[in-house]
């Protein structure tokens, strides 16, 4: 079968290997149709990830077939992928939160990912998508991952919310709440983006950093935001956003870095403001989504700028990086 595999940073080949075995009871072959390509994937290829070896493939934004029967699940019926592999014995899984698993394994990260014909996944990390196109069923995944920031912020309607950094995980994060009845405003240092994502999605304003901080806290009237998101992955623009927080709000990190974040405790403090963390997506943000998608209330079209195909993607790759303040989702058709 078709496997793109990085091979090094900076490095993807396309080679034939056999299908895949199956590796026990409970695990079901799924052909892939399409895969998303997220900051991850870019990450891995530049060498940044922190928790890969190489070589590896890629891809756990996932959309395929179902290759044989299994249980509920027919042979052909297009399925989303949760690529979160977890164990389901750790206290985590055990208090339902197999999203933050002690021992998780994320295809395409610990484990070889979808940017390949087949693999195989766990019956229960299957979700069917009748209603959605292929392109749509593979956007799921990064849009979970706004969801459950949402969700885990409790942000209401009305509130003021501030989304720092507005790549995809962003963008998700202010759809859902938009679709909350928040106002949503955006915070991005790359005023080509701030300006695209403008143009498509019309939030209540859209900022660059460099613009200063009296100029982000100004829809406010100085006051801050009830909510406060991060989604940059950048140690210094989490450590400038508690400044942002009103008192009494919350302040959520989507994205994670390998740095010490520090704040000042006084500031924190006299906030009464609370901190949350966010990682990964579970069925429940998996079926929002889903739920969503299916009731046409995000422009998927919109979030989809950019098209490949597995057996050239090794060509464009390059291209895609270099460009990504003009790339929202890049998507590639694999079958």
């Amino acid at each position: 079968m078709k496997t793109l595999v990085c091979e090094q940073p900076g490095t993807l080949r396309l080679e034939d290997r056999a299908f895949p075995q199956s590796p026990g009871e409970g695990w079901v072959p799924v052909d892939i149709s399409h895969v998303g390509i997220c900051g991850t994937d870019y990450h891995i290829f530049e060498g940044k990830h922190p928790y890969l070896q190489y070589p590896r493939v890629m891809g756990h934004e996932l959309s395929g077939r179902v290759a044989e029967n299994a249980g509920a699940l027919s042979k052909g019926d297009l399925v989303i992928v949760n690529p979160y592999v977890a164990c389901g014995t750790c206290r985590a899984c055990l208090r339902g939160k197999p999203n933050c698993c002690y021992n998780i394994g994320v295809l395409g990260v610990h484990r070889d990912g979808g940017m390949c014909e087949r693999i195989y996944v766990p019956a229960e990390n299957l979700y069917p998508a009748p209603g959605l196109e292929p392109y749509q069923a593979a956007m799921v995944e990064f849009l979970a991952i706004g969801a459950h920031a949402v969700r885990r912020s409790e942000v209401e309607e009305n509130d003021r919310v501030l989304v720092v950094g507005v790549g995809p995980i962003g963008l998700g994060v202010a759809l859902f709440a938009r679709l909350r009845g928040a106002q949503v405003h955006l915070l991005d240092s790359s005023r080509k983006r701030l300006e695209m994502i403008a143009e498509k999605f019309e939030f209540d304003s859209a900022m660059s950093v460099d613009r200063g901080a009296d100029a982000v806290m100004a829809p406010t009237d100085g006051e801050g935001y009830d909510v406060v998101f991060d989604a940059t992955g950048n140690a210094n623009a989490i450590e400038a956003g508690f400044a942002y927080v009103a008192h009494g709000g919350t302040y959520v990190l989507v994205s994670v870095v390998t740095e010490t974040v520090t704040f000042a405790d006084p500031e924190f403090h006299k906030r009464e403001m609370k901190l949350v963390g966010s990682r990964n997506a579970t069925r429940e943000d998996f079926e929002t989504v889903i739920a969503t998608l299916k009731a046409g209330e995000i422009d998927t079209k919109s979030v989809h700028t950019h098209s490949a195909r597995l057996d050239t993607l090794a060509n464009q790759f390059n291209d895609l990086l270099e460009n990504r303040d003009t790339v929202i989702k890049a998507i590639v058709e694999v079958s």
